[in-house]
C-alpha cells in the first residue's frame, strides 16, 4: 500500500485524468456514433454512403495510428493549439464512434420494419420515425453489446499514456523515478489493473440494472 499513499496526489491526478477520457470520449462516441448508426440506414443514399465510407475507414485503422493522425498531425494544421488530452479525448470519441454506430445499426434492425412503416404512413418524417419510434427500441436491445463497447473504451484509455497524456498507465515511469522501493513498477502496474476491474465492474451492475429497468418497462 505504500507505493499509493506515498504518491496520492500521483494517483489522483491519473485516475481523474484517466475517467476524464473515458466519460468526454464515450460522450462524443455516443452522441456521433448515434448520428453515424442512423445515416447508415437513412433512405438517402448520400447518407448512407458517407456514414458507410467513416465506419470503414475508421474502424479499420488502428487506434494508435487514429491517435498519431490527431497528435502529431492536427500541430500541423493551421487550427488552435490543443493539448494532447484534448486530441485525445477526441481520438478516442472519434473511433469508438465506428462501434456505436454498427452496434446501434444491428439494434435498429432488430425493431419490425412495420412499426416504421406506420410512423411513415401518418406523415412522420424520418428524423422523427428514429428518435420516437425505432431508437428507443433499439437502445433497449443493445445494452449488453453496447456496454461491451464502452468497457473496450475504458481500456482504451491505456494506450493514450503513449502519447504523453498522464492516464493510469504512465504512472508507472512517473513513481519509478520518485519511489526507490525495489518492485515498484509491478505495484504500480497491479493496483492500475485492480482499477480497471473495479470499473468495469460497476459498469457490469449499470448493465445488468438497465436491462431489468427497461425490461419491465417492456
Amino acid at each position: 500500500m505504500d507505493v499509493i499513499f506515498d504518491n496520492l496526489d500521483l494517483w489522483r491526478q491519473g485516475i481523474t485524468l484517466t475517467l476524464m477520457v473515458f466519460v468526454f470520449g464515450g460522450l462524443i462516441a455516443l452522441v456521433l456514433g448515434t448520428i453515424v448508426g442512423a445515416m447508415r440506414v437513412s433512405p438517402v443514399p448520400i447518407a448512407r454512403g458517407v456514414g458507410t465510407l467513416y465506419v470503414t475507414l475508421v474502424r479499420n485503422t488502428p487506434l494508435t495510428l487514429v491517435l498519431f493522425f490527431f497528435v502529431f498531425g492536427y500541430s500541423a494544421l493551421a487550427l488552435p493549439t490543443l493539448s494532447n488530452t484534448m486530441l485525445g479525448i477526441l481520438a478516442i470519441g472519434t473511433y469508438t464512434a465506428t462501434y456505436v454506430a454498427e452496434t446501434l445499426r444491428a439494434g435498429i434492425n432488430t425493431v419490425p420494419v412495420g412499426q416504421a412503416e406506420a410512423a411513415r404512413a401518418i406523415g412522420l418524417p424520418f428524423g422523427q420515425v428514429m428518435t420516437l419510434i425505432v431508437l428507443p427500441q433499439a437502445f433497449r436491445s443493445i445494452v449488453p453489446p453496447m456496454m461491451s463497447v464502452f468497457i473496450a473504451l475504458l481500456k482504451n484509455t491505456t494506450v493514450l499514456a503513449g502519447f504523453s497524456v498522464a492516464v493510469l498507465p504512465a504512472l508507472q515511469m512517473t513513481i519509478s523515478n520518485s519511489h526507490t522501493r525495489p518492485g515498484s513498477p509491478m505495484e504500480v502496474l497491479l493496483w492500475s489493473a485492480a482499477f480497471f476491474v473495479a470499473v468495469v465492474m460497476l459498469l457490469t451492475w449499470l448493465q445488468r440494472t438497465l436491462e431489468k429497468r427497461w425490461r419491465i418497462a417492456r
